[in-house]
Formats: structure tokens, C-alpha cells, sequence
């Protein structure tokens, strides 16, 4: 009989674990929405945290530099927010507008 196992993608892992890390949920609640089974992703989230965060290079760096940003990291950490923030209103914006069509397509079909 062959063996039931199913391989995950480094992305698919990645994913998952950034999922419980920040927003917080129970591993078992987010196995569920993702299919898979609570252990595999507890030992996924454990191992992250054992070496994880420190595994970039970036994050090593700033490790080693005691937690502080160099300037050019704080330079772009800002102009990343900026840009995260201008997409999100612009996603808040579509959003209206496409609530506004639905509203107008399910009148207009009346």
C-alpha cells in the first residue's frame, strides 16, 4: 500500500506560519481553513520560531546590531509603509466602487 503522505511547498509552509505568527489564530483553527493536519503545522510554527526570524540575513543583521535599523533600512521601512498604505486605500476605494456596481447591476436587473 502506498504511503498517504503529502509534501508541501517552502512557499505553502512560509505561508501558513506567517499566518498564525501574525495574526495570532490558534494552529488548530488555521490547519483547518488550510486543509491540513494541526501537527504538521504546530512543528512548522515551532520550527520557525526556533531559527526562523533570525534566518534572513537582514534580520541576523539587525540581530547583531542590537534591534536598531541603520538608516537606509529606516528610509525604506518608511517608504514601504507609505506605499502599503497608499495601496490599501486604493483597495478601500475599488472595494466601494464595486459594492456601488453590485448594488447597481442587482437593481438594474430587477
Amino acid at each position: 500500500m502506498g504511503s498517504k503522505q503529502r509534501t508541501y511547498d517552502a512557499e505553502f509552509r512560509a505561508g501558513a506560519v506567517r499566518i498564525v505568527i501574525e495574526t495570532g489564530k490558534p494552529v488548530p483553527e488555521v490547519a483547518e481553513e488550510l486543509g491540513i493536519h494541526p501537527g504538521t503545522l504546530h512543528s512548522w510554527v515551532s520550527r520557525w520560531r526556533r531559527n526562523g526570524s533570525a534566518s534572513s540575513d537582514r534580520a541576523a543583521a539587525t540581530a547583531a546590531d542590537g534591534g536598531r535599523l541603520r538608516e537606509a533600512e529606516r528610509a525604506e521601512l518608511e517608504r514601504l509603509r507609505r506605499e502599503m498604505s497608499e495601496k490599501n486605500k486604493r483597495i478601500r476605494e475599488l472595494e466601494m466602487e464595486r459594492d456601488v456596481f453590485k448594488r447597481c447591476m442587482a437593481l438594474w436587473v430587477k
